[in-house]
């Protein structure tokens, strides 16, 4: 696949007629005003292609999802103080976002929900994006312009030569090489990742131990040698060699479709150059800021 292809965005290609029709506000002449007009949609590439959904999820088998761009009704939800507080101003950007409301944002898997909100931020505020950025080389910081458009591409899952199976269902095994055990785990859905975020969010408040590793470790793990109790997969987690740890949490990431954000930093101290991946700090949103 080319990397034109690979890149979010309007396709290049005329939408099917059987396609969702663009999403229609104040159609009733009756409303305040008089008048309606049709919100500009695209259709925004999905990493999944719909692989990795239930037969009776919207999007199984689907490898694009329609979205209206954004207005100034996102932009207060991105603004809430209550939204904010509460960790769900994303969530109702993208339900708001999203055209066939018998989708639920929380069953989308991470990747796609990224591939959403890269495509709302292009087409809202355009491709430019400038960011503080830290010189890996010599630490100094500056700003830097990424273009989203040649920094964005789709990251398919990727089995390659690894030691693991697709069981089609959106899970996942493989055996561990050095203790041999067989671990089945699954992909993560939006509900998923904001389960794993408040976790570790509540025990910084609470001074706990965060427990990042281990906590990402319990949330796709579905199966040790076929047992899938809590009980199981904690005393795995807790005693697994470094080595088998680092083997899963890599293959997870391989397998787990999503954006890709790479792009060329030149520092202009250093003269340092290499790819990195683009950061989505909390200007991404906000490019006037």
């Amino acid at each position: 696949m080319s990397r034109n292809r690979d890149r979010l965005g309007v396709p290049n290609t005329t939408p099917e007629p059987t396609e969702p029709p663009p999403q229609v506000f104040n159609e009733n002449a009756s409303e305040p005003g008089g008048f309606s007009f049709v919100v500009p949609t695209e259709f925004v590439e999905i990493p999944s292609k719909g692989k990795y959904y239930p037969d009776n999820h919207p999007l199984a088998d689907q490898e694009t999802i329609e979205i209206k761009q954004m207005t100034a009704k996102e932009e207060d939800m991105l603004t809430s103080r209550t939204l904010l507080r509460k960790g769900i101003a994303l969530e109702r950007v993208i339900q708001s976002l999203i055209v066939d409301k018998r989708i639920n944002p929380n069953t989308l898997l991470v990747g796609d929900r990224n591939a959403i909100l890269i495509a709302a931020r292009i087409s809202g505020y355009g491709s430019d994006y400038t960011t503080n950025i830290t010189c890996p080389q010599c630490g100094t910081s500056q700003q830097h312009l990424f273009d989203l458009h040649d920094a964005t591409e789709v990251r398919e899952s990727d089995l390659g030569t690894s030691n693991i199976i697709d069981n089609g269902d959106g899970t996942f095994t493989t055996t561990l090489p050095a203790t041999k055990v067989e671990v089945s785990f699954r992909l993560l859905t939006g509900i998923d990742e904001k389960s794993l975020l408040t976790q570790i969010e509540n025990a910084r408040k609470s001074k706990k131990e965060e427990n990042t590793i281990t906590r990402q470790l319990k949330q796709f793990i579905i199966a040790v040698n076929g047992d899938d109790t809590q009980e199981t997969i904690n005393y795995l987690v807790n005693n697994v060699p470094s080595s088998d740890s680092r083997y899963l949490r890599n293959l997870f990431v391989q397998v787990t479709p999503d954006v890709n954000l790479m792009e060329n930093f030149e520092c202009s101290e250093c003269s340092y150059d290499s790819v990195m991946e683009v950061p989505l700090t909390a200007d991404f949103f906000w490019p006037d800021r």
